[in-house]
Formats: structure tokens, sequence, C-alpha cells
């Protein structure tokens, strides 16, 4: 564990800075945006949320661009337009100036890089602990943001905090040349015609995660919608107030991380986790849209935080382990996409509903969600029959790998020169571990 620790926290603290960036502004973006010439209500919205759209744009290339010329190459462009965008952010004088920043920072799209990064260091059978380090800092950041923006956006000003995202940009950047090692050499065998991004959806498996994301990213977005309104409106809280509900709801949603990891990789009940995570945001919904106390209330948005925060140490690995090797960063790019898609459709159909229907019309809608998302999850097959082999060439022979090829059941392997060792991916419930071995045998 500590050796993944050592790992995994410098890439966790540069995704940890890059979202604190984007987190820090957003309980003081909205009024500064309006107020700024040229500014309206729509163009503050679009301003808040803007960034996701280039971030969708833009991920499956940055997953391509890093599975080509390299994952620090790629993380270097990332961070580098990110900063950028953030100086225009602070320096803006109008509305429409703002938004181009907004936008520009949303196209440093390095999370599904990061995570393939992650992927490259951390063997298949720790990738859990790997990812549930990366979904604490992330986790922590933002608690973080939700305190530190509005003092400093108070006190100062909200370009002050554009200024200090893009400081922060550059700190990241310095992790990634001093304290990022560079990933194992992996040679791998595939044609130039598997490499296209159209064979990253011939995967059932892959498939259904994507769908996951885009279901997990729209429900938070509808929380993070509703959640406010519904503390302003029903129970009249002022903004000052509202740590009381979010300091418990994040609590209790990063300690849910730790068990779900385990349960999901270390016994291999993915499915089953998922599943529990989809009644917890169920129950949330049910509670925040028909609550009359403000204590269910946030009752409510603590079961929304510890059913969303259990799927978070899984949805990446799980993906990562998915795609074969020279598509992680391709399939982290279009779950990801789906991911920031489903921000947008989150906020839009959750600002329509509740518009005509209020906080219970919102409920309803989720609901019935979580119902086609618990099918969703049921009928996939439990990401536990994708085993790894880790077989090293004192005892196996590497010159027969390609013969894999012709065995049913393997789904992907490669040699992982740094360490000296074979990976086999391979399906458990086609072939056995033991059959693998006997072939590969010196």
């Amino acid at each position: 564990m500590k050796e993944i620790f050592k790992k995994v926290l410098p890439l966790s603290l540069i995704v940890a800075l890059r979202f604190f960036g984007l987190f820090i502004v957003l309980s003081v973006l909205s009024q500064y945006a309006v107020e700024l010439p040229g500014g309206t209500a729509f163009l503050a919205g679009v301003a808040v949320g803007g960034y996701a759209l280039t971030q969708a744009v833009l991920q499956v290339p940055f997953g391509v661009l890093s599975d080509k010329i390299g994952r620090k190459k790629t993380l270097l462009i990332g961070l580098l337009i990110f900063a950028a965008g953030s100086v225009i952010c602070a320096v803006a004088d109008n509305i429409y100036i703002l938004l181009l920043g907004r936008f520009l920072q949303g196209a440093g799209a390095i999370g599904s890089v990061v995570t393939a990064m992650i992927a490259d260091h951390v063997r298949e059978d720790q990738r859990a602990h790997a990812m549930a380090v990366m979904g604490m800092t992330i986790a922590m950041s933002f608690a973080a943001a939700m305190i530190i923006g509005p003092i400093i956006g108070g006190f100062y000003s909200v370009s002050a905090l554009f200024w200090l995202t893009a400081i922060l940009a550059i700190l990241a950047l310095a992790i990634l040349f001093t304290a990022v090692p560079e990933p194992p050499k992996i040679i791998h065998s595939y044609s130039e015609e598997e490499a296209k991004i159209k064979h990253v959806f011939k995967d059932k498996d892959l498939v259904r995660m994507y769908i996951t994301f885009l279901f997990h990213s729209s429900t938070m977005a509808i929380a993070f919608f509703l959640i406010p309104l519904v503390m302003k409106q029903k129970f009249g809280l002022e903004p000052e107030s509202y740590w009381k509900i979010y300091l418990p709801a994040v609590f209790f949603g990063i300690i849910a991380m730790g068990p779900a990891a385990v349960f999901g990789e270390k016994y291999g009940k993915g499915k089953e986790v998922f599943l529990v995570s989809i009644a917890f945001i169920a129950a949330a919904f049910a509670l925040m849209g028909w609550s009359s106390s403000v204590v269910w209330f946030g009752v409510g948005a603590t079961f929304f935080f510890i059913g969303f925060n259990m799927f978070e140490p899984l949805l990446q690995s799980f993906v990562s382990k998915f795609a074969k090797v020279h598509q992680k960063g391709a399939a982290l790019g279009v779950a990801n996409t789906f991911a920031y898609v489903g921000i947008f459709l989150g906020g839009a159909i959750g600002g329509w509903l509740y518009q005509k229907f209020g906080a219970s019309g919102v409920s309803i809608f989720v609901l019935f969600l979580t119902i086609f998302w618990a099918l969703w999850i049921f009928t996939m097959r439990s990401p536990g029959v994708r085993d790894n082999l880790f077989l090293p060439y004192v005892e196996y022979d590497k010159e027969k790998v390609d013969g894999l090829k012709l065995i049913n059941g393997v789904t992907d392997f490669y040699l992982n020169e740094t360490e000296q060792i074979i990976v086999v991916k391979f399906d458990n419930e086609i072939v056995s571990a033991e059959v693998i071995e006997t072939f590969l045998k010196k």
C-alpha cells in the first residue's frame, strides 16, 4: 500500500489542484458573471458550466493523444491550456472574455490521461486502492474549495481566485516533472486497425460502464442543482450555513469509498456495490424531494454523497481493467466524455423539472432513472470475471505470448519490460489461469 501511495499521490495531487481551481469559483462565479458588462443570467449559467462542454469534446482526443505521444507530454499540454484559460478569466473585463477563459479551462481535458497514467503505474489487482487515493484527494479538494472560495472571493475578488487557479496549474506542472515517475515500458501486440477509437465501443462491458458514467454524473448535476435551492427556498438557510449540510455529507461520502473499494475489487462484488449505491441515491432524492424537516433533508443529502462516492473508486478502475492496454487512454476519454455530457443533461433536465414541478418533480424523475439504472447494472456481468495474471520472465516464456491470441477467453496481454513480467487479462468464465500458465511455462 505504501508503494501504491508513493506512485499515485503525485498524480492525484495534479488532478486535485486542477479540480480545486475549477471548484473554488463555483460558489461565487454566477453573481460575478451577471455583474460583468454584457452579463445575463443565461450567460452566467454558461460561465458556470461551460467548461464541461469543452471537457466533453476533448476527453477522447486527449486520451488518444496520450496513447500516441505519451502521458507526460499530454499532461503538459493540458495543464498549460488550463493555466492560460485561468489567466484569461482573471483579466476578463466583460462576460465574453470570461466565457472564452472558461471554455479554455475545460479544454485542458487531462482527467482521463491522469487515470490512464495511474493505470500504467499500478497493477490491476491494486488499482482500486490507487483510484481510492485519487478519489479522496479530489473529494478533499472539493470540500476545501467550498470553504476557501467564498472567503478569498469576498475579501479580495473573483479575479484573485482565477489568478490562484493559474498558479496552482503551474504548481501541478512542477509536481509532474519532479515527483511523477516515468511509466513502465510496455510492449503490446495489436494491429493498426485494432488501435482505432471505434474498438473501445466493441466491448459490451465497456459500453455498460460508459452509460453508468452518464447516469452517475447526471444525478450529481441534478443534486448540486437541487440542494442549494431547497435549502434556501424551502428551509430558509443562508449560503453561509450550507456547510452544515455539506460537511457531514462529504465526510460520510469519503468514508463510504473505502468499503466500496474493498468489496468491489478485493471480493469481486462490483455489481453489488453499484446496486447498493443506486439504492442510496434513490433514497436520497426521495428524502430531499419530500422531507419537511431540514434534518431529514440533510440525511438525504448525506445519502446522496454516500451513494455517489461509492461509485468513485470503482468506475475508472473498471474501465481501465476492461480496456486493452493500448486503449486505456481512449476508453477513459470516452467514459469521461459520457460523464461530462451527463453533467449538461442533468443540469438542464433538473432545472426544467424544478421550474415546472418543483423538488418533488425532480425526485420522481430521478427515482424512475434509478430504476432503469439498476436494471442496466443488474444485467451486466460482474467485473470480477475479468482476471489477471502477472508472470515473471524467469519462469515463463515471453516468446510465446503471441500464441495467446489463439486461446479463447484471453482478452489482452502485454510485456512489462520494466518489471520483467508478462501481463495477461482473461475471462475466467471461459478460460482458467492454469491453461494460460501451462501454455507460457518454459
